[in-house]
């Protein structure tokens, strides 16, 4: 993804979905570096393969410990899908932040997982 300076309301990711109403912007006003909170599967999935991400677990903490992984990414995380992904993040009763862009139209990987 080319670097891209358009302000999105409701992100990109939302936007392309139609799911404009499953994200909340966490920013008092739309920048190109807004971040957005979710719980949609289908944004999270789709904002996560845009950038070459996919499921996973932090192994040896049992079930529960969730992280996008990101295939340059190393260390200790265990490939899962994303059925059995979804349905610990349903469980644990978290929301999905994220940005789609850093400051300069840069795509972002920023994310986390975060309660209220």
């Amino acid at each position: 993804m080319a670097k891209d300076t358009t302000v999105h309301e409701d992100g990109i990711v939302a936007e392309e979905l139609g799911k404009e109403d499953a994200v909340d912007r966490e920013t008092q006003s739309a920048t190109v570096a807004s971040s957005f909170r979710t719980r949609d599967h289908d944004v999270i999935r789709k904002w996560a393969e845009d950038r070459g991400g996919a499921p996973a677990m932090v192994e040896g903490t049992g079930e529960g410990v969730l992280r996008i992984e990101f295939r340059d990414d190393s260390g200790r995380l265990e490939d899962v899908d994303w059925d059995a992904f979804f349905a610990t993040f349903d469980e644990s009763d978290v929301d999905f932040l994220y940005q789609e862009r850093t400051s300069d139209g840069s795509v972002s990987r920023f994310h986390k997982f975060v309660r209220d």
